[in-house]
């Protein structure tokens, strides 16, 4: 198996896939969202840090299996105190609040929003695309399944925090 590591060019999860800048300098490694999604994602920040093994396509290296994805280590809520139109008082949240399973019901890319429903629960909760920038995500899509930390935004629930379904089981 070879390997390569790099980070993130650019990934466009409604065309299906992005590129890895080589580490080494060599072509870009092309990452399809097949890949990305085997390993619990369904979207990735440019800039974030990756290990994958490849192989050799007729088009170059193609991404076969993600071995490693390094989310950079950010303060979140100092990144979202930031953001003035979220409305959130990040002094008041409840840090041993629990992340809680959701469903997309839908988001807008280029909106800069959209919506979850925590399981068990009738309301919708709105997600702002800056709270998936800060954890790493670039974009939601509709049905996936994720984890969320809420608030009581200024028109009601939101999500502060948004993570990979597979982030629950690994904490």
């Amino acid at each position: 198996m070879t390997t390569k590591s790099g980070s993130i060019k650019w990934f466009d999860g409604n065309k299906g896939f992005g590129f890895i800048a080589d580490d080494e300098g060599g072509n870009d490694i092309l990452l399809h969202a097949n890949v990305l999604r085997n390993f619990g994602h369904s979207s990735i920040v440019e800039g974030t840090r990756i290990e994958v093994a490849v192989a050799e396509s007729q088009r170059g290296l193609q991404a076969t299996e993600i071995l490693v994805l390094d989310i950079p280590e950010i303060d979140p809520q100092e990144i979202l105190r930031g953001v003035p139109d979220l409305g959130i008082d990040f002094d008041s949240l409840d840090p041993s609040q629990p992340l809680t399973p959701a469903r997309v019901k839908w988001f807008d890319k280029v909106k800069g929003f959209g919506f979850v429903n925590v399981f068990k629960h009738n309301d919708d909760v709105f997600v702002h695309m800056e709270v998936l920038r800060a954890y790493g995500m670039s974009e939601l899509v509709q049905g996936e399944a994720v984890c969320v930390r809420t608030a009581q935004g200024p028109r009601g629930q939101m999500a502060v925090e948004v993570r990979a379904w597979d982030f629950a089981a690994q904490a």
